[in-house]
């Protein structure tokens, strides 16, 4: 007798023979249902940013839990995690001088562990990092952000280095987890906790997206007005665009494996 397709198996089917346009688009519309789901759900959307934060928290005691544990970094991006201590470092370092906040705190304490996950990579665990495998050259990231800061940055009284230094932590942050995209890409499976770590990255970006999209829905976009003039505003919404769309793709086939009942992760070719 034939068993019947789960309905998830035949939707993720369907997606997966259209064309990568089709695809996009379908993102398109997911991404605004999902938004017009937490407007109305979530009240005071700072929450949002609230939840970003306690999602990326997650990800990162996941990560944690791997590297003392299971004492292996086999499918961790060492690039990926030193860019972000980059963006970090630079951005902890703006919130000094610029305005000293709850964020300053929590910045500080996810950039230890950060370096501590770098340490952990580069001395303890060093035997199983895949140093092949993580081949993506940073300087594509880290060059445009530079010169894109130095054109693009925020229009407010501090000191031009600091502004600018601001600007390229935002445009960092939203591509520092590329080096990880293509690592996984490049060994084609990804085992539980990386994945779980990575779709932890992803819905964190994604709840962080939607409090600056909502947020300007709210103040009927005088929250780009205080921002600051010029490009700059609109870059800060695009990043976190960009951020989101980045990880899109994985989390589409991190959840297919789940409603699956797969443990681990299979990237086809050309997810990243």
């Amino acid at each position: 007798m034939r068993v019947p397709k789960r309905p998830m198996s035949v939707v993720a089917g369907w997606v997966r023979r259209q064309p990568p346009k089709v695809k996009a688009f379908l993102c398109v519309v997911a991404g605004m249902a999902a938004l017009a789901f937490l407007r109305f759900v979530v009240h005071d959307h700072d929450n949002l940013f609230v939840a970003a934060e306690a999602v990326h928290a997650i990800g990162i005691s996941v990560l944690i839990y791997k590297l003392t544990k299971e004492k292996t970094c086999a499918g961790l991006s060492l690039k990926s995690q030193e860019l972000t201590a980059l963006f970090l470092a630079v951005r902890l370092y703006c919130s000094f001088v610029m305005e000293y906040d709850i964020h300053t705190l929590l910045d500080s304490a996810t950039l230890v562990t950060t370096l501590w996950v770098i340490y952990m990579i580069r001395f303890k665990l060093k035997s199983s990092y895949m140093v092949d495998k993580d081949n993506f050259a940073s300087y594509y990231v880290v060059l445009p952000c530079v010169v894109l800061a130095l054109a693009v940055h925020p229009s407010t009284s501090h000191n031009i280095v600091n502004r600018m230094s601001w600007a390229f932590c935002v445009y960092l942050e939203a591509v520092s987890v590329l080096p990880q995209l293509r690592l996984m890409q490049n060994t084609k499976i990804v085992e539980p906790f990386t994945a779980h770590y990575v779709f932890a990255l992803g819905i964190a970006r994604f709840l962080s997206c939607a409090h600056w999209v909502l947020q300007v829905l709210d103040t009927r976009g005088r929250l780009l007005t205080a921002l600051g003039y010029g490009l700059w505003p609109s870059m800060v919404l695009l990043s976190e665009i960009v951020q989101t769309f980045i990880l899109a793709d994985f989390c589409y086939y991190y959840v297919k494996s789940i409603f699956g009942g797969q443990l681990v992760l299979r990237l086809p070719a050309g997810v990243v």
